[in-house]
């Protein structure tokens, strides 16, 4: 049930935080918007990780295979993607687009194991639930 309420949580920030960045992107640009939002995602992480235990940061060095390591450029590229397509499509189309492709990238990296996570067997009722939800957003729209 925790995971399920901090996912509860997880989507409502992602679609709050895009509004917002789409906003300050309007004010200033895209890629100051969105190193606004790494710099402070930073400075958070720097706060919480000092009253948070203080673990040892040289481990990422032993972090493998290194290509893991690449989460924080996907995070500007995320944060450029949901701020433009937020200011293209709107909140709600927008959300509803990302959602659906993050269920199908999930799934599909579920379903051939790649990245190292373990891989699942093919099931028909995900197929079915994933055209379903694309379904609903050509309904949606």
């Amino acid at each position: 049930m925790t995971g399920f309420i901090i996912a509860l949580i997880s989507g409502a920030l992602m679609s709050i935080q895009g509004v917002f960045n789409t906003g300050v992107t309007k004010q200033t640009s895209m890629w100051v918007s969105t190193g606004w939002v790494q710099l402070t995602a930073f400075l958070t992480c720097i706060i919480l990780w000092y009253f948070s235990g203080k673990e040892n940061i040289s481990g990422l060095l032993d972090v493998q295979p290194k290509y893991l390591l690449i989460g924080g450029v996907m995070g500007a590229f995320i944060t450029y993607t949901v701020v433009r397509s937020m200011g293209t499509l709107g909140p709600a189309k927008a959300a509803l687009i990302i959602v659906i492709s993050q269920i199908i990238v999930a799934y599909a990296i579920e379903l051939f194991g790649l990245f190292g996570v373990e891989k699942v067997g093919f099931e028909w009722k995900k197929l079915i639930g994933a055209v379903v939800a694309i379904i609903g957003i050509m309904i949606f729209n």
